[in-house]
């Protein structure tokens, strides 16, 4: 079975050097943890997927953290192990709205997926979720993921559970 690694939102607005005053992630362990799943190999397919606005989007204007396209603070953060030129951009939490994503990992006959990066409580269970709505066996690496909002995460993981996505 073929499996893919989902790395989502290391970026420097998020576990940079300077991150934005709202995120308070250990990120010195969560890059770790991170990176130690990237390096392990046992994915066919890495693919690491950032959140970002258009400089010419409503939300743009509207959202508290500009993280515009192009920004040094929308790049993956310096820290993180980079092994494939796979990086997709989203504009939601649920990184299958983007349909590159999919295509990509139906090229590459990916059967399951594995979420790792931010944040428990929005894109890494979104993502996972629409993971399953798109045929896709789940696991979430729990030591790989990190979260500002943890009622939201438990809900969120609860329904996950419940539609067969695997936690180690």
């Amino acid at each position: 079975m073929k499996k893919a690694l989902l790395v989502l939102d290391m970026q420097n607005v998020c576990v940079g050097k300077n991150p934005a005053p709202i995120f308070k992630y250990n990120k010195e362990a969560l890059i770790l943890n991170v990176n130690k799943e990237i390096k392990s190999r046992k994915h066919d397919l890495v693919v690491y997927i950032r959140s970002v606005l258009s400089r010419h989007s409503i939300l743009s204007f509207l959202s508290p953290i500009k993280v515009i396209e192009g920004s040094p603070e929308a790049n993956l953060v310096d820290d993180l192990e980079i092994v494939s030129e796979h990086i997709l951009s989203k504009v939601r939490g649920n990184a299958f709205t983007n349909p590159q994503l999919l295509k990509l990992l139906q090229e590459h006959q990916i059967e399951e997926v594995e979420v790792v990066g931010l944040d428990g409580g929005g894109c890494v269970s979104l993502t996972a979720l629409g993971a399953i709505d798109n045929g896709f066996k789940v696991t979430i690496n729990t030591q790989a993921v990190g979260t500002m909002f943890e009622k939201r995460q438990a809900k969120l993981f609860a329904k996950l559970k419940q539609k067969g996505a695997k936690f180690i």
